[in-house]
């Protein structure tokens, strides 16, 4: 492969098409429907969808099917839809399959958007573009595409590939699973699985993520009376249920220190990750925290990146994202209130079974009110982690040979913090597939928070390294997998 020919190829690509299809892709609104139940309805995922299956229509590969796959569920609701694309392999490449993935999902707006940007209308920074989606992950099915197309121009070989993206990921992948089970055999035999919907250390290299984490979680509710009562007529009588909602927290994390207590949401971490974390935390040094918006005098949970790294990556770690029953400051008058809610994030590690970990959870937090409090636990659907195969000698220098070329430097290897379900679910289904989880979400770029972007510097170079390890897939030797660096 003429690199050079391929990266202008990707470069103009990316200029003259990609760039103004994520703009209007990123004005969609098209929120997940654990965030938009009524998805359907509102129309953003239809209009998003049929945004990027025109765009993936109109590029010039020849032998590509695209169909916009729309399954109902025992109730005969439309589950959320998959865009799903076979090309097929040049002759004479076998029949096993790449499989590339992403979602077309958004998380909902957030608060504390800087001042010229918002979520919903993107705006160009330099060669950073704002707004919900483009980095998470809009971009995935036009890079993967392009990285495709490529080929084509080159007459590259490659292997048959198919391009699923979904549209439930930010709410835990639950309809994929239907999808995989009725596209089985369209998807074929899968041998290398391509994911872009993951992270990277810095923008300076090709990171390849090794694990993520899982996650459990659910609604905490502590109700003391059946309605709200003058503060000063009744404390020091009845319990507050926010005190007696510290009292059950402290039963799971240490508030001195933000470390998960039971022992039940922890593994042996594999020498090999830690390895990994320690080479990842050379490389980044200070970053793998400095990247974060802190306020002044605010310091990390701990002083050597390695621990930082592995807290991030294999440790189990509490997080409380909303809260019900507690007025607005402004609308908080002299009330002993009758309930406090709050929505726990538990993640765990990438090799701990979601299912057990979300029972331990709810009897953890049920048992033994304290003053005799209604304390109820709903969990909601976990998703489970995923811990990489062992990486495959070719595997391994191709990710190595693109980065260098592209990039300009080695690549990384390092575990995520996040959870993405569809790999989990790969995983068990095809055990001898090598994995390049990958994608653009570095150093403030914010997914899921506020002022998101998408480096279109990082996502053209990951484009054409996509196309290399492709590429590579087709002259792989069998030899027997080895450890990763």
């Amino acid at each position: 492969m003429n690199t050079q020919t391929s990266k202008s190829f990707v470069d103009e690509t990316w200029s003259k098409s990609i760039i103004p299809a994520i703009t209007e892709y990123i004005r969609i609104p098209n929120k997940s429907p654990a965030f938009d139940p009524q998805w359907k309805k509102n129309g953003h995922m239809d209009r998003a969808v049929a945004l990027i299956e025109k765009w993936c229509k109109s590029r010039a590969i020849e032998g590509m099917t695209l169909e916009v796959v729309r399954l109902k569920n025992e109730k005969g609701e439309e589950r959320t839809p998959v865009i799903f694309m076979e090309i097929p392999g040049t002759a004479g490449t076998g029949g096993d399959t790449v499989l590339l993935y992403g979602h077309l999902d958004k998380q909902p707006e957030f608060s504390g958007w800087n001042p010229g940007l918002s979520p919903w209308e993107p705006v160009m920074r330099g060669e950073r573009l704002y707004g919900r989606g483009g980095a998470d992950d809009g971009y995935a099915a036009f890079a993967s595409l392009t990285a495709i197309e490529a080929l084509k121009r080159q007459k590259i070989p490659h292997a048959r590939c198919v391009v699923l993206i979904e549209a439930c990921e930010e709410s835990g992948s639950y309809d994929l699973p239907f999808y995989i089970d009725a596209l089985e055999k369209r998807i074929g035999d899968v041998s290398l699985v391509i994911c872009l919907d993951s992270g990277c250390g810095n923008y300076d290299q090709l990171w390849s993520t090794t694990s993520l984490r899982g996650m459990i979680g659910g609604n905490l509710s502590i109700e003391t009376i059946s309605e709200g009562v003058h503060s000063g007529d009744a404390s020091g009588i009845v319990p507050s249920s926010f005190r007696i909602l510290r009292q059950v927290l402290d039963r799971l994390e240490d508030s001195a220190t933000g470390r998960v207590i039971p022992k039940d949401f922890y593994v042996d971490i594999p020498a090999q990750r830690i390895a990994q974390a320690k080479v990842a935390a050379k490389v980044l040094g200070d970053e793998i925290w400095n990247k974060y918006p802190w306020h002044k005098g605010v310091k990390p949970m701990h002083t050597d990146n390695t621990e930082l790294m592995l807290n991030r990556t294999w440790r189990p770690a509490l997080s409380i994202t909303g809260a019900r029953g507690l007025p607005d400051l402004e609308s908080a008058g002299n009330v002993l209130r009758p309930l406090t809610a709050v929505k726990i994030s538990l993640r765990v590690p990438p090799t701990a079974d979601t299912q057990v970990a979300n029972q331990k959870l709810k009897e953890l937090l049920e048992k033994d009110p304290p003053s005799g409090a209604k304390v109820t636990f709903d969990g909601e659907k976990s998703a489970g982690g995923w811990n990489a195969p062992a990486l495959a000698p070719w595997l391994e220098a191709s990710v190595s040979k693109a980065s260098s070329t592209y990039f300009g430097k080695e690549a990384v290897y390092m575990g995520e913090g996040g959870s993405i379900p569809f790999m989990g679910m790969l995983g068990k289904k095809f055990p001898q597939a090598q994995f390049l989880i990958t994608g653009v979400l570095g150093p403030h770029s914010n997914a899921h928070g506020p002022n998101e972007f998408l480096d279109i510097p990082t996502a053209r170079k990951l484009t054409a390294c996509v196309a290399q390890v492709v590429a590579e897939h087709v002259t792989r030797t069998k030899a027997p997998a080895m450890a990763g660096r």
